[in-house]
């Protein structure tokens, strides 16, 4: 690799995580470029010699939080590999708690939205996809006789769950509830989910 293409990398990663400092600190609607230039030493034009414009910042910046979920959510699955309802519950807890500690972030990968008319990319689309499976896995293992699309919505669904308490519990302007009491509810909320589905089902009734 050429000395200017190393620098343009090494410039390329230092504004991704001047992007990352400031959203953790302020949100999306803190992110400036004029500052992220200033950041890392380059003129304000410059950032779009390094990215192609601030969606595909803001994505690389989520890149970034997905693998540190997905870290996290990884740790959790493999405590108990084998008590697939008690690794459902974790994987839920966890991501409560990579939530709150690491609030921006965790916001702005639902508060991004893309310029009118331009799609997702699929690198993006890919990363955000893979992370269902810490939910499908032990899922699959519950119920084996599913099928993958079945089991599909059912970790959808369960995620949406999840996710919905999170949001509302940790979200200032509404109803914030403390943490601890955030993480019990949604463990109780998955329990009883995941029992739920393990009752039989009884012929002529939905």
């Amino acid at each position: 690799m050429s000395k200017t293409l190393e620098r343009r990398e090494k410039l390329r990663e230092d504004l991704i995580l001047a992007a990352e400092r400031s959203i953790s600190a302020g949100g999306l609607a803190g992110l400036k470029t004029r500052e992220l230039a200033r950041d890392i030493g380059v003129a304000n034009g410059a950032v779009y010699n390094l990215v192609e414009d601030m969606d595909e910042l803001i994505l690389r910046v989520g890149s970034r939080t997905l693998a540190r979920l997905d870290s996290a959510l990884t740790a959790a699955e493999a405590q108990d590999p084998a008590s697939h309802r008690d690794t459902l519950v974790r994987i839920a807890v966890a991501y409560c708690d990579f939530a709150a500690e690491n609030l921006e972030l965790w916001r702005a990968l639902f508060e991004h939205r893309m310029a009118p008319g331009k799609p997702v990319p699929e690198w993006a689309i890919s990363e955000q996809m893979d992370l269902f499976r810490h939910i499908y896995r032990p899922l699959a293992e519950l119920f084996p006789a599913r099928t993958p699309p079945e089991l599909g919505v059912t970790a959808r669904s369960l995620f949406s769950a999840a996710h919905g308490m999170v949001l509302l519990g940790l979200e200032q302007k509404l109803i914030a509830v403390p943490v601890e009491a955030l993480r019990k509810e949604i463990a109780t909320i998955v329990r009883a989910m995941v029992d739920g589905l393990m009752l039989p089902v009884v012929p002529g009734k939905s």
